[in-house]
């Protein structure tokens, strides 16, 4: 029911000059936030400008330093996630929270599990109210399941399903479509709209401007942890919100400025086919060039570049790289100068656990010391100049990876492969989950890549992305090349119109 007062509608939730430090950093400086009953509301900013932080203090998370919670205009303490959900608030996080080897049903009804009579866990009821949950977001998975045999987009489903189970009253989505596939996005933008009609307030974090007015009603935009702007999403556009996150004006899509000829063959791939539905690949990689290869979720690209890397065993077919045709493991095709930043970085990319010092150098340790003898100081040199030429933030090679932003973390990655000297590069949805200023820097990194000799053979599930960085592009339908597409030709049309089993 929606509080009225004389002067309109009563937010749900207010946080009014929130502020949060942390050991030589300030977070949020004096942030207002206003939530509404029946509206979607977006927040908006760069990594680091305090969206998470403001999330984390939100649901309790954190503990501000000084500001003021009111819940239907009455004060409230939020002081940790107890107090939270008490007031129906519910926080769907970027990062998984699901216990890997417990079932779906047990992850959604985790310390709340139903009981019967003799207060014992309802197991049947359990299940039934979990297939219950998930099909609000049209889906039938096995609720006994374990979380561990689930992919990635399935495991973003289930945590929107045990948010939903909550039924909270203010919901907050965390980029919940960066690993999702189309369908499934359509499927939770149905419930997100099905809430707000029932008058959740809801607060959704996103990076992809379709969704800011597809989906809100308001946005707000943070920079350097001050509020910038709140408004109306009809009274905006996408370059003002743009030009308020970064602080200056920056394109939507970033534009190549070098453009050079094609040289050495870098990858060629004839005929692949793999157990993963790979099915006869024909193509390839120049160096100085950047080729893009594009399709709809789940029409096998990653599937391919696995292949490529030696990921996944090959069936039948070639993969030749520098002329030469290589098979075995993941070593034996980075030792050839090729190098992979994969669509998780998190997991597969990354040593969230160890410094960003010893994963820019985990790949390159036998190129910087091939006699066996590791010298500290050169180490180190070798550190400080790739966070300088990366720009990584904070420069502190001694900081965990786990605590940069994503954008900082895909640095890592990419310099990780470049101390080790790699001259071909697969990026895999390298700008999934980061924000524009980071995408910018990325793409520039890679325009670098390429300008130096360098090959390059880049995944986006972002069409504009395809479109205006590389310089020609595979479309793949159902495991296969459904089309080539050279610069001239290489539009968002052209490139649907392949994907979709049409004629470019």
């Amino acid at each position: 029911m929606e509080t009225t007062t004389s002067a309109g509608p009563l937010p749900r939730l207010e946080l009014r000059k929130i502020c949060k430090s942390f050991p030589g950093v300030r977070a949020l400086t004096d942030v207002d936030l206003a939530l509404y009953p029946g509206e979607v509301h977006m927040l908006l900013g760069e990594n680091g400008a305090g969206k998470s932080s403001l999330m984390k203090v939100l649901f309790g998370a954190y503990r501000a330093d000084a500001g003021e919670f009111f819940y239907d205009g009455e004060p409230v303490s939020i002081a940790s996630p107890a107090d939270a959900k008490r007031l129906g608030i519910a926080v769907i996080f970027q990062e998984f929270s699901l216990v890997p080897h417990l079932s779906i049903a047990q992850n959604i009804y985790l310390g709340r599990e139903p009981r019967n009579r003799l207060g014992l866990v309802d197991h049947r009821r359990m299940h039934a109210d979990a297939a219950a949950t998930l099909a609000q977001l049209g889906l039938a998975y096995d609720t006994r399941l374990q979380a561990a045999e689930l992919g990635v987009a399935q495991q973003q489903m289930v945590e929107i399903a045990k948010a939903l189970s909550h039924e909270a009253r203010v919901l907050v989505m965390d980029e919940p479509t960066a690993a999702i596939s189309d369908r499934e996005a359509d499927a939770l933008f149905a419930v997100v709209h099905k809430l707000r009609d029932a008058g959740v307030a809801i607060v959704y974090i996103s990076h992809r401007m379709k969704e800011v007015f597809d989906l809100g009603d308001r946005v707000t935009v943070l920079r350097d942890g001050r509020l910038v702007k709140s408004t109306m999403a009809a009274d905006t556009t996408p370059d003002e919100l743009i030009a308020l996150m970064v602080g200056r004006s920056v394109g939507t899509v970033y534009q190549r400025r070098y453009v050079g000829t094609p040289g050495e063959m870098a990858l060629e791939v004839k005929q692949l086919r793999t157990a993963s539905g790979v099915n006869g690949v024909d193509l390839h990689v120049r160096c100085g060039e950047i080729v893009g290869l594009s399709g709809l979720v789940g029409a096998g690209r990653s599937e391919v570049v696995r292949a490529v890397f030696g990921a996944d065993p090959i069936q039948s077919g070639r993969v030749e790289i520098f002329g030469a045709q290589v098979t075995g493991g993941p070593h034996k095709v980075a030792a050839r100068g090729v190098g992979l930043i994969p669509e998780n970085r998190k997991q597969e990319g990354l040593a969230l656990s160890r410094s960003v010092h010893e994963n820019l150098l985990a790949a390159s340790l036998w190129r910087l010391f091939p006699k066996g003898w590791y010298q500290a100081e050169q180490a180190r040199r070798a550190t400080r100049e790739l966070i300088e030429t990366l720009r990584i933030a904070p420069g502190d090679p001694g900081k965990r990876a786990q605590y940069l932003s994503g954008g900082n973390q895909q640095k890592i990655v990419i310099g990780k492969w470049l101390s080790a000297g790699c001259r071909f590069f697969i990026f895999d949805e390298p700008t999934r989950g980061i924000d524009i200023g980071a995408k910018t820097e990325i793409f520039a990194l890679i325009e670098r890549l390429v300008e130096d000799g360098a090959a390059v053979l880049l995944i986006s599930s972002e069409l504009s992305e395809i479109v205006y960085v590389c310089d020609r592009a595979y479309v793949m339908r159902e495991g296969t090349i459904s089309g080539e597409l050279p610069k001239e030709r290489l539009s968002e049309r052209n490139i649907l119109a392949l994907a979709m089993h049409e004629e470019a």
